[in-house]
């Protein structure tokens, strides 16, 4: 097999997973939280948590590394206008990513413990969610945003 062709596979399959696995975990999430029951939650979150780990960060690792990778290999300038683009989207979603993680898991506790004691989940969980949902959006439009500027590579400046 082309080696161009595996390596611009692998970027595409790692995409796919990458944002994928995001938004099939965030309706997960989102759904579970709707319902309002802790055992739920915690079960939910507990999945999501384990998506990130064994999907999503490998995904994210590998997308960065084809990239650059991609780029070398069709002779772009590391400082193309839609590239630096694309740098600073990926590092938007990223730093939204980041404490989500840390919020899944906060909520999957605060859920775990409700669910063990009986108790309704509690505020500080709502408003782990509501930070997590309000960080969801900036992510899912800085990928997309990727996705058109990998699709189109603009002439922008």
């Amino acid at each position: 097999m082309d080696p161009y062709l595996t390596l611009k596979w692998l970027h595409i399959l790692s995409s796919t997973v990458l944002f994928g696995t995001g938004i099939g975990t965030a309706f997960q999430m989102v759904m579970a939280m709707r319902t309002g029951n802790a055992q739920s939650i915690a079960h939910t979150a507990h999945h999501v948590v384990l998506a990130d780990w064994l999907f999503t960060t490998p995904a994210g690792v590998v997308q960065p590394l084809t990239g650059l990778l991609l780029i070398h290999t069709l002779g772009y300038s590391l400082t193309e206008p839609w590239l630096l683009l694309t740098y600073a989207l990926y590092l938007l979603a990223f730093l939204c990513w980041a404490p989500v993680v840390h919020l899944q898991i906060r909520i999957r506790t605060l859920a775990r413990t409700a669910a063990a004691t009986g108790a309704p989940l509690p505020a500080e969980a709502r408003r782990a969610y509501r930070i997590w949902f309000a960080l969801g959006w900036p992510a899912f439009a800085a990928l997309m945003g990727v996705f058109w500027l990998m699709v189109a590579r603009p002439s922008l400046w």
